[in-house]
């Protein structure tokens, strides 16, 4: 009797060759392919000429699903996870049918490939020796900046999923709540139009307030010692300068721009209004 199998395939996150010979392999050879959105994998099926059967498989239907799939298995159906792009179960439905074939003896056979994160993360620029991945930050503000507070402690490069209609707000968020550390926006990886953004949060504000940012999206955020170095120069440099990007940058009175570079530069605000006229009046002479 074989043993009963339920494959884990990566699939392209954008670029269709970016997927393994032993993927198309499995996928031919499966019974039954479980996915996201039939529609979507069929394109990929397609473009490799393979016919095997598709069923819906998300997190709407999970639970339900993840029961009947594991019974057609056990009943000797040969079948194969995948996501709409990427690996399985990254950010991405899947935890219940590989808890219940686990539960119920079925082996889960892993077939690598592309990953957003990791394909971000090696050509980001950060530390790679550690990271973490922290997927999605919850669509809600005040969520989204209590758990940026959370992790601001993390002594590592985080990274982060996000949705275009987003990013702008979470960019501003990041910046308040973690300080004016280097970041990455990795943008539509491997596809035609594939963007790297880099640089401090103020930066990459900049570089986005006036752009209609599409496409899926890795953030990408330095850890504190790294910001902390990245900084160092700019903590003798010109106060007025540093307000004055941040103003262009996010559209803010220099009150608030004055209150935010005193904490970056660890002064009070009284301290950093005093540098501030200093500089003003030595400019004037």
């Amino acid at each position: 009797m074989s043993v009963i199998m339920l494959y884990i395939v990566a699939t392209p996150i954008g670029n269709l060759e970016d997927i393994t010979l032993r993927a198309l392999r499995v996928l031919r050879e499966v019974d039954l392919i479980a996915c996201e959105d039939t529609r979507h994998t069929r394109k990929l099926l397609t473009h490799y000429q393979i016919a095997t059967p598709l069923i819906s498989y998300h997190e709407h239907n999970e639970y339900e699903r993840a029961v009947e799939l594991v019974n057609k298995m056990a009943g000797g159906l040969r079948l194969a996870l995948v996501s709409d792009a990427g690996m399985p179960l990254i950010s991405d439905p899947g935890f219940r049918l590989v808890s219940e074939a686990v539960s119920r003896g079925i082996s889960v056979v892993p077939i690598p490939g592309a990953s957003a994160l990791i394909t971000a993360i090696a050509a980001a620029g950060l530390p790679t020796d550690v990271f973490m991945f922290a997927g999605f930050l919850p669509p809600k503000q005040l969520a989204r900046r209590t758990r940026l507070a959370e992790l601001s402690a993390t002594e590592t490069t985080l990274i982060f999923y996000e949705a275009p209609h987003r990013i702008k707000q979470t960019l501003a968020d990041a910046f308040d709540v973690l300080g004016n550390r280097q970041c990455v926006l990795a943008r539509e990886l491997t596809k035609l139009h594939e963007e790297f953004l880099r640089g401090s949060f103020v930066e990459v504000i900049a570089q986005v307030k006036e752009r209609d940012i599409k496409g899926e999206i890795v953030l990408l955020i330095s850890p504190p010692l790294a910001n902390q170095q990245a900084e160092l120069p700019l903590q003798s440099g010109s106060i007025l300068e540093e307000i004055d990007a941040l103003i262009n940058a996010e559209g803010i009175d220099q009150k608030i721009a004055l209150k935010r570079i005193a904490r970056l530069r660890g002064l009070t605000k009284s301290e950093a209004y005093r540098l501030m006229v200093a500089e003003k009046m030595s400019r004037e002479f």
